[in-house]
């Protein structure tokens, strides 16, 4: 490593290191990243170079590449260039639609087993999750059944900060619904903590969703939300984990995206599930 670091503002990412950085993180994360991603990328990557004392992006996509500790650090540039927007209670029109027509469907499927669990894939910081385990237990269709919440993101400090449990102001956009506050409980220095009743429902782990060995762990699952993830992955990324959602989903389960995304020209693996205010995709019972 080099032993000084020019001032943080003379950090320039030239289109030749872009490219490199380009071609690496989409063959690590399957990031869709363009030539109008450079200025972007250079922000968000230059604290690292300062951190690491560098003089420039060369040497740090070196160390990305050969340094002993590549892969910690390469945890950290993962994490720089994914975006982790969330907040509870986010969509909630799809919430609804959850709730009040899948959930029930879903639980008169399972009602032998008495078992449920769903999957947060790109969890962030792990509002979604959590904002799922309330749904289900406001529901009073499951009580005293087995049911898991599985939350995961490719970004080890998003996944400690959800295991965390609290949060501040910015996570609650939208107020938390009134049939939902006791789920949630406000500390004295103004934060709100996740209350012990949800999070028991509630596992995160870290997870890069174009990994099907890794996924694998999640086993099968009744339903899953998958919301605006797609949009940052490349075609051939965006396939191979549609592919392991699919793969996941139990016969007859459920696939959720964000509002924007759709798997036209993606996969015809799904059916199409229309709801009061939604479309949803599910994985047509009796596949093997």
């Amino acid at each position: 490593m080099s032993r000084f670091s020019p001032f943080r503002e003379e950090l320039e990412l030239k289109p030749e290191e872009h490219e490199l950085f380009c071609e690496l993180f989409r063959g690590i994360a399957g990031l869709s990243l363009g030539p109008q991603s450079r200025f972007s990328m250079e922000r968000r990557l230059r604290d690292r170079l300062v951190a690491l004392n560098l003089k420039s992006f060369s040497e740090y996509y070196q160390v990305l590449r050969f340094h002993p500790h590549a892969r910690a650090e390469m945890e950290e540039a993962i994490d720089a260039m994914t975006t982790h927007e969330t907040y509870f209670f986010r969509e909630d029109y799809q919430l609804r639609a959850f709730q009040e027509e899948l959930l029930p469907l879903l639980a008169k499927e399972k009602k032998t087993t008495r078992r449920l669990s769903f999957w947060s894939a790109g969890c962030s910081t792990g509002e979604e999750a959590y904002t799922i385990a309330a749904l289900v237990l406001a529901s009073g269709l499951v009580d005293d059944w087995d049911v898991r919440v599985y939350g995961s993101d490719i970004s080890k400090k998003c996944v400690s900060f959800a295991r965390r449990g609290i949060y501040g102001k910015s996570s609650f956009r939208s107020s938390i619904p009134v049939a939902y506050t006791s789920y949630f409980d406000r500390r004295a220095d103004g934060d709100v903590e996740v209350g012990k009743s949800i999070r028991a429902l509630c596992h995160f782990g870290q997870m890069n969703l174009t990994d099907a060995d890794k996924t694998s762990v999640v086993g099968q699952v009744d339903a899953i939300f998958c919301r605006n993830v797609l949009i940052y992955l490349t075609d051939d990324a965006r396939k191979r984990v549609i592919s392991t959602l699919y793969e996941q989903l139990r016969p007859g389960g459920v696939l959720m995206l964000g509002h924007s995304e759709s798997l036209l020209n993606v996969t015809t693996a799904f059916e199409l599930y229309h709801l009061k205010e939604d479309l949803v995709y599910k994985r047509p019972p009796g596949t093997p």
